[in-house]
């Protein structure tokens, strides 16, 4: 029986779900292998960039593939990587150089699901306000990582942290057979013929001059990259900061860090989801600079909270993890509705690059100014290395304002 359009999104974001548990094991592991192979902070931050470097070094030709071929062959060959990644990381990784090389192809495999997911979606969904669909899917970003967090954590506790990624493992396996065996291919023309690679289409340079010229689609690409600096960074620390305001505190809390850490996650999903909703009335611009000068202010805060009762941390905990994920939907949607046809693939995948560039780039300035300051058992390294990651959206909306940006008229189509 053939779903209806509006059919696959469930199925997308069940996939998604699945393919995300992968995304925060080391987060969880991580003061346990720098214990265990005595790492450094920079050591382990490379470690977390090390995903997004597989993540950029993948993603220009997964997404440049969608404009000529379904994105579901993409997607299929993304979850086989992302299981191979984790299996390799619980079987065989035993030191800093041996980690890097497995979570580079853990994130290799991510490229091959996150975006070419969303254009399964977007090739699909012809009627209806696409927008909505699109801040699903984003926003359960939010449900997967969250996933990631808690199931991490709990198997981490009962068996040790090479069964976190070897359980994990199933996670983009099943994803891949739910795209596999649920998701029909499509049968216009353009996904027929052979496939070749060529380095243009690996970096499609021409298409990616078009994006940038686009005022509109630049300002949504720079401010994904910015808001991606913050969000992979918090995400890569978050559990190693509990741990440290544990310490601090004194204070039994309820809750682990790592089971914190998935719940406050989960904060995100909806903030992502009313956060689209709210820039299609106000203006995506006004809300981006909004929320992006708002979740500076939180992550300050929070690295100021050590020491403080448990409840304003995970007050502050959660306000921060509303506002990095409350434009998170509306950077992506304005840049997939703002982009020419001809060279969406292009565009999202150039989107994805340089968002998935600031994830690279974020963990380890967290780790490099946690060293450079003092430790991650000093309060003020943690408040340093919180304010070199939030500083870039205030440069970016500090920048965008002076130089006008505007969406004009953009509107949601069909």
């Amino acid at each position: 029986m053939r779903l209806k359009p509006s059919g696959y999104t469930p199925l997308m974001l069940m996939a998604q779900t699945c393919a995300l548990l992968g995304f925060a094991c080391y987060a969880v592991v991580l003061t346990t292998l720098q214990d265990e192979w005595h790492l450094s902070n920079l050591q382990s931050g490379l470690i977390a960039s090390a995903f997004f470097f597989g993540y950029m070094l993948m993603v220009p030709l997964a997404t440049a593939l969608t404009d000529r071929i379904d994105a579901k062959k993409v997607y299929l060959v993304g979850g086989l990587s992302a299981t191979c990644g984790l299996l390799g990381m619980g079987l065989f990784a035993y030191n800093f150089w041996t980690a890097l090389i497995f979570m580079a192809l853990n994130g290799v495999g991510l490229a091959g699901t996150y975006m070419p997911g969303l254009k399964i979606l977007s090739d699909r969904i012809k009627t209806g306000e696409l927008t909505r669909h699109i801040a699903f899917y984003t926003a359960f970003f939010g449900i997967g990582t969250g996933f990631s967090y808690l199931c991490s954590g709990w198997i981490l506790n009962s068996f040790g942290w090479r069964y976190v990624f070897g359980i994990i493992a199933l996670g983009p396996f099943t994803a891949l057979l739910i795209v596999l065996l649920f998701i029909p291919a499509l049968t216009h023309e353009k996904w027929q013929g052979p496939i070749r690679i060529r380095l243009h289409d690996i970096f499609p340079v021409d298409k990616w001059r078009l994006v940038l010229q686009d005022k509109t689609a630049s300002g949504f690409i720079f401010g994904y990259t910015v808001h991606s600096i913050e969000l992979f960074a918090s995400r890569s620390w978050i559990v190693a900061f509990f741990g440290f305001c544990a310490i601090v505190t004194g204070d039994p809390f309820l809750l682990s860090a790592t089971t914190l850490a998935g719940v406050i996650n989960f904060f995100g999903v909806p903030a992502s989801i009313i956060g689209n909703e709210i820039a299609l009335r106000i203006g995506r611009q006004k809300w981006i600079f909004f929320v992006m000068l708002s979740s500076a202010a939180f992550g300050v805060a929070l690295a100021l909270s050590t020491g403080q009762s448990w409840w304003l941390i995970v007050a502050l905990a959660i306000g921060h993890a509303i506002f990095i994920m409350a434009d998170s939907s509306t950077l992506t949607a304005g840049l997939v509705i703002s982009a020419k046809d001809n060279i969406k693939g292009a565009a999202m995948g150039l989107h994805s690059l340089m968002g998935f560039g600031g994830g690279l780039l974020g963990p380890a300035i967290f780790g490099f100014v946690l060293d450079l300051t003092g430790s991650r058992a000093s309060q003020i390294s943690w408040v340093w290395a919180y304010a070199s990651v939030v500083v870039w959206g205030v440069l970016f909306v500090l920048y965008e304002r002076r130089n006008g940006w505007v969406s004009g008229s953009i509107t949601s189509r069909s």
